[in-house]
């Protein structure tokens, strides 16, 4: 009778795996574009310093009793602007010097963040809803809802921005942070209406809205969860970028006069009253320009950043 185990062993030794064979990897798991962009961003260092200045930014617009507590509109004028910058004393209410009515710079400059980052982020998210809104519609339906929105962003388009800006300003007596608000995004959402039109025009050809329709999805499922995540790229990146552009329009604006007035704290209400002192007094100059140049330039790298993470064709 033969030997059950020698037959057994020898039956696994035929059947065993050489030792320099190994199992097959496990295969990683596909990412969709959004992660690929997050695996980009993570690896990018124009993104990782673009976002610690705007974390820091939004910091010190939410908390800036944090960062002094001189108070940005009390002046005394002992304390003007002849008086040169106390730079050894770091964070102190003189550090940066004073201006001509006796304010802190340093205090000023903090406080001041405040009014660009609200006026920045709530014009971009302004206009990107109402510009997203009426270009998914133009792309989606086509015919003349298309003809009709686009005649339409035509006109708006046609008109000066920061000349309508103007405009839409002067019929206000009072100009508060909300009326500048109002007057961007009155102007600034025709090109985030092109942007998404355009967008929308290349995804409803794609085979899964096709799929979509022929399953019976409605329009309105088919736009929130077939058109819009997929469209949403391109509108994220201008968004990105346009943000320090309504920063820097809201200054101008306020250098100009015709923006953000007194009693309220702005960088470009105090750059344009650097510019009366620039021969004795640079620094009131100096200062809120160089915190406004930082910020749009944090947000443009942002932009950048997240454009060359979504853009396949950069990889």
């Amino acid at each position: 009778m033969p030997d059950v185990t020698k037959t057994a062993t020898a039956v696994e030794d035929a059947v065993a795996l050489p030792a320099d064979v190994t199992a097959p990897a496990k295969q990683e798991k596909a990412r969709s574009l959004w992660g690929d962009a997050w695996v980009d961003l993570r690896r990018n260092p124009y993104f990782i310093v673009a976002s610690v200045l705007i974390a820091f930014l939004l910091v010190i617009a939410a908390f800036p009793s944090l960062f002094t507590s001189a108070s940005p509109t009390a002046g005394d004028l002992v304390k003007h602007f002849l008086g040169k910058p106390e730079l050894a004393s770091v964070g102190s209410e003189g550090w940066l010097g004073y201006d001509g009515q006796g304010r802190s710079v340093y205090a000023r400059l903090i406080y001041g963040t405040r009014a660009s980052i609200i006026v920045g982020v709530t014009v971009t998210a302004i206009v990107t809803l109402v510009g997203g809104v009426m270009g998914m519609l133009a792309g989606y339906f086509g015919g003349w809802i298309d003809a009709l929105l686009s005649r339409l962003t035509d006109i708006f388009f046609g008109i000066p921005f920061l000349l309508g800006a103007m405009v839409v300003l002067q019929s206000f007596v009072e100009r508060t942070v909300w009326v500048v608000v109002f007057a961007l995004a009155f102007l600034g959402w025709t090109q985030m209406a092109r942007v998404m039109r355009g967008a929308v025009i290349t995804v409803k050809q794609a085979d899964y809205v096709h799929a979509a329709k022929a399953l019976g999805a409605g329009t309105t499922r088919i736009l929130l969860r077939h058109i819009l995540p997929n469209a949403m790229a391109p509108v994220i990146v201008v968004a990105t970028i346009a943000l320090g552009g309504y920063i820097s329009a809201e200054a101008t604006l306020s250098y100009l006069g015709l923006g953000l007035a007194a009693p309220t704290v702005s960088w470009g209400v105090d750059i344009s009253t650097g510019v009366d002192q620039i021969r004795v007094a640079q620094h009131i100059l100096l200062y809120p320009s160089i915190m406004l140049s930082i910020t749009v330039l944090a947000f443009i790298m942002l932009g950048e950043a997240v454009r060359n993470a979504l853009d396949p064709k950069l990889r």
